[in-house]
């Protein structure tokens, strides 16, 4: 059985794809969320295979949710519900770790093929999306997600591992491997490198440092 997790603000919305859902023999809907954080907090006790996530939701978003909830469940599959199919909303889901992204009036079949091709290790893009895979900034680096962000922050003041795994909540082993990322994103291999990225970027603006 594929254990699916809904997370969408509308309740119709998430209603509708779960009674698609459950009309296949071998998915069954763990449970239907309204917000990102309901999510984030009930992930590990769900346990689902696959979370099929609104992009747009009050409070926390969509993409912060994913990011979150890869922390803590690095083994679930994230596929993206949104309205928006432009390559800038798709390359800035994968970017926060989606192996999917459809939109919300796409057919039944599109959405199974969705939770297939992710429980296979695939990646799920919806029509036209093809171009939004490895986004890129301007000076062809990979842009960083909001919680790399946070986590170069706190290491560009001088955090440990262990302090920002301390604030954020989150084992020291996932800093580390946020660290690596950010260093790998940026072409950076030292923290005094790290730090004169972030002094150069306005990273510690307005924070005293």
């Amino acid at each position: 059985m594929i254990r699916v997790l809904i997370v969408d603000d509308h309740p119709m919305v998430a209603e509708g794809i779960q009674a698609i859902l459950e009309s296949y023999p071998d998915i069954t809907v763990v449970g239907t969320l309204h917000n990102g954080q309901d999510a984030v907090d009930r992930v590990l006790w769900l346990d689902p295979d696959v979370i099929l996530l609104d992009v747009n939701m009050p409070g926390l978003t969509g993409l912060h949710a994913a990011e979150m909830i890869l922390e803590k469940r690095p083994q679930t599959r994230i596929v993206i519900l949104s309205m928006h199919d432009s390559p800038e909303y798709i390359s800035t889901a994968l970017n926060h770790g989606a192996m999917g992204y459809i939109l919300k009036d796409v057919p039944t079949e599109q959405i199974r093929a969705a939770i297939d091709t992710v429980m296979a290790g695939g990646q799920y893009l919806c029509t036209g999306a093809k171009g939004a895979i490895s986004p890129k900034t301007r000076d062809g680096r990979e842009p960083l997600t909001s919680r790399e962000q946070t986590i170069l922050l706190q290491l560009a003041q001088g955090q440990s591992n262990k302090d920002v795994a301390l604030l954020l909540n989150i084992s020291v082993r996932t800093v580390e491997t946020h660290r690596n990322n950010i260093k790998r994103k940026l072409g950076i291999s030292s923290t005094a490198g790290l730090t004169r990225y972030a002094l150069e970027n306005g990273v510690l603006q307005g924070t005293g440092k």
